[in-house]
């Protein structure tokens, strides 16, 4: 359930590690080398033997990377984990906001002229494109390489090898054949002969099939060819895919991954390649046997946002599922808050409520539950080292979330713990305002989530308070739980379309002293016309897929508009019609009480 310590370097451990790299980069002639947290395929999340970043520093945030000089070394991490960062690395780390700072500037500054290594196998041809632009005018050379941690981690794990299962029709509503039928057909039209995806997600989606080499995600690695007549090419595994033969059918060739390149190498072009996933590697690969390359988006990509009937259905009944246990979880917490539990408790027993449902396959993520100080890391990941037992005045930040086969669940919720002070409460509702003000949002068709997503933060701004994450991140049906490319975001230029499925998550964090974040999963539909008003434009909404009551504690009613007191009890009223029946008696009645209207 908790961090790997046989991967993550304690603070003692990373001086040593850190003269091993050096002494590597020495043998190799190099003046520097750039560790990532990404493997081959760019997701999110990793396994563990490619864990790099925290194997030599410590540092488990989901995004960063690790610049290595002989004198210096960064540990590059956004507004999320500025924090965490410092809680966890040594000393001989130093930590570095990115991306106010770039790593091109920080090079040209520590290091001003030499040889930078890196793996081409983790880097995307986008990244190194825009590093080698930064430093074109100066003596720093990128150099591709070995990957240099691989030499000197001794005893990294072996590559994941989980089997693959079909995702059954029913969940997916539409079969890979009609779905690679469609995708050759677009690729034709746009004059490419065929496309390589090196994402995980987008082969799931596209072949309807699942796996598990991946925590929390239900994905496989491996590679594949989209070919302009529907034929693919999967480079994964053999081992992986016994009993598939028939679901993945006579025009799907499995090869082993060790003929990745080689294949790639005799295609016809242009071949397709999304710049901003593909790795070097790659790109390498097909310009070296003059193979013609194309960057564009990953073909998957727009039609794996845009969620289905089926698929939206799914996620329907798995917020349903998912919302009775977070709200049995609830209730046993009203009873325990402040009776000594612990981080780790609320935790465990969130997951116990979760697995009774006999339905769900995993977590969707480490569960966030920080309480006090730990509830401002907006990340944080409890461990044994950090467990905190729940203190009365304390906010809890509870975020977690559900893989069920009919979709993917990520929810949060802030709980007091016995009575809090009035600025928390304060910071409370206007998070709480952000949230309503994105859930009741209409919008013209063709905006994508930057030109709204500041909506969300208006309640916040004007008490001069924000936030240092995205309003909001896609989330997979049976999928990854952050999916791009949509998001509610200052930086996503993303059109939302009916289908797409997001987080409204607005926060706010006092370093040291107490976190907020109130999160609903939200999908994008067409919103009707307004009877008597001009309707000249068409327009989009959203619709809540989740419920779970809001504690009502924390809400000063007094900062509310009747609308925004008119959205609460709605939403409340709603939860008790659709999560009563699914609880038990005393979950129920417990319910009845925390969805009063306020």
């Amino acid at each position: 359930m908790f961090q790997d310590f046989n991967v993550l370097a304690r603070p003692e451990q990373g001086p040593d590690r850190l003269t091993a790299l050096r002494g590597a980069m020495a043998e190799q002639s190099l003046d520097g080398f750039l560790v990532p947290r990404a493997d081959a395929h760019q997701g999110e999340y990793v396994a563990p033997r490619d864990d790099r970043l925290a194997w030599l520093t410590g540092f488990t945030g989901s995004a960063g990377f690790c610049v290595v000089l002989g004198d210096v070394a960064g540990v590059f991490v956004d507004g999320r984990y500025r924090v965490q960062v410092r809680d966890q690395v040594a000393d001989c780390f130093t930590p570095v906001d990115w991306p106010e700072v770039k790593p091109g500037d920080w090079l040209i500054e520590h290091l001003g002229a030499g040889r930078v290594g890196f793996d081409p196998w983790l880097y995307t041809v986008g990244q190194i494109q825009e590093l080698r632009h930064a430093l074109e005018k100066h003596d720093i050379e990128l150099v591709g390489c070995d990957n240099l941690i691989d030499q000197i981690w001794e005893d990294q794990p072996e590559p994941p090898m989980a089997p693959v299962h079909a995702h059954p029709i029913d969940f997916s509503g539409e079969s890979h054949s009609d779905k690679r039928a469609r995708l050759a057909a677009e690729l034709h039209s746009a004059g490419h002969r065929a496309a390589v995806l090196t994402l995980p997600d987008s082969i799931a989606w596209l072949l309807n099939i699942r796996g598990r080499d991946i925590p929390r995600n239900p994905l496989a690695h491996g590679f594949a060819t989209l070919h302009e007549d529907g034929r693919v090419d999967l480079f994964m595994a053999s081992a992986k895919l016994d009993g598939l033969a028939e679901h993945l059918g006579p025009d799907i060739t499995v090869r082993d991954p060790s003929a990745f390149l080689d294949q790639i190498a005799t295609l016809g072009g242009p071949v397709r390649l999304d710049k901003s996933s593909a790795p070097v590697a790659v790109e390498t690969a097909l310009l070296g046997a003059q193979v013609e390359v194309v960057f564009d988006k990953d073909p998957c990509a727009l039609p794996k946002a845009r969620k289905n009937a089926a698929e939206v259905a799914g996620m329907v009944e798995a917020h349903l599922r998912d919302g009775a246990a977070v709200t049995s979880f609830l209730n046993w917490f009203d009873s325990n808050a402040t009776s000594g539990i612990t981080e780790i408790d609320a935790v465990t027993r969130l997951e116990e409520f979760r697995r009774a449902s006999n339905a769900l396959l995993d977590v969707s993520f480490e569960t966030i539950a920080g309480s006090g100080p730990n509830g401002a890391i907006m990340h944080y990941r409890v461990t044994e080292e950090t467990n905190r037992p729940l203190q009365a005045g304390d906010l809890l930040v509870l975020d977690s979330g559900g893989q069920y086969q009919d979709g993917t669940t990520d929810i949060t919720r802030t709980l007091p713990v016995g009575k809090v002070g009035d600025d928390e409460r304060a910071a409370f509702t206007r998070v709480l305002q952000g949230m309503i003000a994105m859930s009741r949002l209409r919008w013209p068709k063709g905006l994508a989530g930057s030109h709204i997503e500041a909506i969300g933060r208006w309640p916040l701004w004007m008490a001069g308070q924000d936030f240092d994450h995205g309003l909001g991140h896609g989330v997979g049906a049976y999928l990854c739980v952050h999916e791009g490319p949509q998001r509610l975001s200052r930086v996503s230029d993303v059109p939302l379309e009916p289908g797409m499925i997001l987080s409204n998550e607005p926060g706010y964090y006092r370093p040291g002293a107490f976190g907020i974040r109130i999160e609903n999963l939200i999908v994008v539909e067409e919103a009707p016309d307004i009877p008597g008003g001009d309707n000249h434009r068409d327009m989009l909404q959203f619709r809540t897929l989740t419920y779970a009551p809001i504690d009502r504690r924390l809400i000063k009613k007094d900062m509310l508009s009747a609308d925004e007191c008119a959205w609460i009890d709605a939403y409340h009223a709603t939860c008790g019609r659709l999560l009563s029946g699914k609880v038990d008696e005393k979950v129920a009645l417990w319910l009845d009480r925390a969805t009063q209207p306020l």
